[in-house]
């Protein structure tokens, strides 16, 4: 039986108020990409697909309207999302960026292999687009896979300036699939990001919603009593779990919330290739698709040995392409669900235009343990923490100052640092944050193995720790306790120097890290097909070693892609100089 979507009728003030946009100085944007049209039959002849040696992008700035609202949005070639550029590996390309805007843009190659200066970070690779000039990018297309491009300015990315990139390799695809769809999930507020900045200085869980509360104490659905009294102690709060919630997100997928109902359509029988990017601002993501499994086969862009999986955590800047395949001639509910389960979108795959997903309920919203305090597998319950040694540890668990500087003598200690990771543990083969006790299959970062093996089996030369550091309550974030503003010095290496870095996480929140130009291989499983990725999500009170072959000359950015973390001071640089010259 066919399902039907109901659609709520538009109201008088909400008509004049689209009639106002549209007769403004910024037009109400309505419209999407074929690609991400209501319908889509998949991104194989979408007519606004960007290809060849020569692509023209213009930057401009319209309306954009969901559940109603209307807000400021940065637009690419008009639309959000912006086009699907689809190149191929090996050719060279020619990308024409014009700025109409009032205010210096940019665009970056997330994850792409190119020349530091066609990077488009402003600052560290060139210096921006000025408004009214058009820069060209041009570099050769060295790698295929699914990647996406965005903003690097003004976090103008928050506001819609994103677009995907799928590249085909230059010699048969390892992966079969019959059709194909790109799945852009995002994070979308009328409130401006610098705004969302200022309430959470003012006040570090302003967005949190879903705090515990004495009626969820009684229903044995929260903490104990004792557990509770330890974390208030330690000003911590369980319920943490990300900065911006749904309580002022609508989370979307190819721009379309919920009502909205985005829909792939399928033939059953096909195998579908779907090209998943979290393009969000602050929201990670959970990923299922209810009633049909999926067959992870690229992460990062890069192939990786098929692993089955019912659900995933894609963090933001991640990108994962899976196959599935729908027997049923029936609607299939996409679910991406926000990790703090404060929202969540679906989307549809079904065989034909008006079909339906289920939209589930969120689930039970997680909490914190100590783990993600950095305490290893300590727990609140009996004698643990009372048998602790506090002091041989540096704690002062009612301040919450765990800052033994042995712990990490490399970290500058300050108003930004309130706390250090005790025993911080690899937890790259934990199910991640809201997905421990799911009963259905959770990919995790150890069940993945590169495709072919890794090209640089040299062992690392040597090692370098950074610290994932922040003050929650000031809303202050960093490495090694130093903010870029505060003068950070650049990370040096080598050109083709080997090295390991360990990234240890001091904080209580996962951090997704993004290392510009380069690919580097996560530390886990079989040395020669460890995944390769250029983003890696550092889960709360945990450590994650990466091999890195430093083969790009220049200076690139490295930072947490959580916009607003990056923005308050979790951001460096890395610069790679030729071996005997000056860092």
């Amino acid at each position: 039986m066919k399902q039907k979507i109901l659609v709520p009728p538009l109201d008088r003030r909400t008509l004049l108020n689209f009639a106002a946009y549209a007769g403004g100085g910024l037009a109400l944007a309505p419209f999407f990409p074929a690609w991400a049209a209501n319908g889509s039959p998949g991104i194989a002849n979408a007519p606004e697909t960007l290809s060849g040696e020569s692509i023209a992008l213009s930057i401009g700035q319209a309306h954009f309207s969901v559940g109603g609202k209307a807000s400021h949005a940065f637009t690419i070639n008009g639309t959000v999302p912006g086009p699907i550029i689809r190149l191929k590996e090996g050719q060279k390309v020619r990308i024409a960026v014009t700025n109409t805007l009032d205010e210096d843009t940019s665009i970056h190659w997330h994850g792409l292999l190119l020349p530091f200066q066609m990077d488009g970070v402003p600052g560290i690779s060139f210096p921006g687009i000025k408004p009214g000039e058009t820069f060209s990018y041009e570099f050769e297309v060295r790698q295929a896979g699914t990647y996406w491009y965005h903003s690097h300015s003004n976090m103008q990315e928050t506001m819609g300036q994103y677009g995907a990139i799928v590249i085909d390799p230059a010699k048969a695809d390892p992966v079969a699939y019959e059709r194909e769809h790109v799945i852009v999930l995002s994070d979308w507020s009328a409130m401006h990001a610098m705004e969302q900045m200022r309430k959470l200085k003012a006040m570090g869980g302003y967005f949190n919603m879903s705090k515990q509360t004495l009626a969820g104490k009684l229903k044995g659905r929260d903490q104990s009593a004792a557990e509770r009294r330890m974390w208030a102690r330690m000003r911590m709060d369980p319920t943490d779990i990300a900065d911006v919630t749904g309580s002022t997100y609508t989370y979307l997928v190819n721009g379309h919330d919920s009502m909205g109902n985005w829909t792939g359509l399928f033939s059953p029988g096909e195998r579908v290739r779907l090209r998943i990017i979290n393009a969000a601002s602050m929201t990670n993501f959970n990923v299922r698709i209810p009633g049909l499994p999926m067959i992870v086969v690229a992460a990062d862009g890069q192939n990786v040995q098929p692993v089955g999986t019912d659900e995933f955590q894609i963090a933001i800047a991640e990108t994962y392409d899976v196959i599935v395949q729908p027997l049923e001639d029936r609607a299939f509910g996409f679910i991406a669900e926000s990790i703090d389960r404060s929202g969540l979108c679906r989307a549809t795959l079904a065989p034909r235009v008006g079909m339906a997903g289920d939209v589930p309920s969120l689930r039970k919203r997680p909490l914190l343990t100590m783990k993600d305090m950095g305490m290893g597998d300590m727990n609140m319950s009996g004698g643990a923490m009372a048998g602790m040694d506090h002091a041989a540890m540096g704690h002062d668990m009612g301040s919450v100052k765990m800052l033994d500087p042995s712990v990490a003598p490399q970290v500058k200690m300050g108003p930004g640092v309130a706390m250090l990771s005790v025993m911080p543990v690899d937890r790259t083969g934990e199910r991640p944050t809201g997905l421990e006790d799911v009963t259905h299959r959770v990919l995790t970062y150890r069940q993945l193995r590169s495709l072919d093996r890794n090209p640089d089996s040299r062992r690392p030369s040597r090692e370098l720790d950074l610290h994932l550091t922040a003050n929650m309550e000031r809303y202050m974030w960093s490495f090694d306790g130093v903010k870029l503003s505060d003068g950070a010095e650049p990370i040096p290496f080598r050109h083709n120097e080997r090295v390991r870095l360990n990234l240890i996480n001091d904080t209580m929140m996962p951090h997704p890290i993004h290392l510009h130009g380069h690919f580097f291989e996560l530390v886990t499983g079989d040395a020669g097909h460890r995944p390769l990725k250029h983003t890696v999500n550092v889960l709360p009170g945990g450590k994650v070693s990466l091999d890195l072959t430093a083969d790009a000359l220049g200076d690139w950015a490295f930072h947490c892609h959580m916009m607003l973390h990056m923005m308050a001071g979790m951001f460096r640089v890395v610069t790679v100089r030729p071996d005997g010259s000056e860092a």
